[in-house]
Formats: structure tokens, C-alpha cells, sequence
């Protein structure tokens, strides 16, 4: 995956995050993948930035 790509998967994931707040972040990022098709092998580092995101809205929240 090329770096302007993956910046981009990844932006649009952690806004995807913002909108839905998973339950589940492993779940949520192996639908995106299979949805989005995004090669394989990167679900471990996209669920890493989903798990972030959610923390950084729940310190927000509180």
C-alpha cells in the first residue's frame, strides 16, 4: 500500500470511527477491509488506530 494511500485509509477509518464508535474494533476494521477492499495484512495495524481513536473520544467524553 503506498504511503499517500494508506494515510488516506487511515484518516478515513479513524473518521468512520468518529461517526460510528464501534463496540468492536476488530469486527468494525475487518468489515472495512473486506468492504473497502484493502489488502490484506493490515487489519492488526487499522484496528491499533480504530482502538486509539475510540480512546482519544472516551478521554474527550468524560
Amino acid at each position: 500500500m503506498a504511503t499517500k494511500g494508506h494515510n488516506e485509509v487511515k484518516e478515513s477509518l479513524r473518521e468512520m470511527t468518529r461517526i460510528f464508535r464501534p463496540k468492536d474494533p476488530k469486527k468494525f476494521v475487518k468489515e472495512y477491509v473486506r468492504k473497502y477492499h484493502i489488502m490484506g495484512g493490515y487489519e492488526e495495524e487499522l484496528t491499533l488506530v480504530v482502538e486509539h481513536e475510540l480512546g482519544r473520544l472516551n478521554s474527550s467524553v468524560s
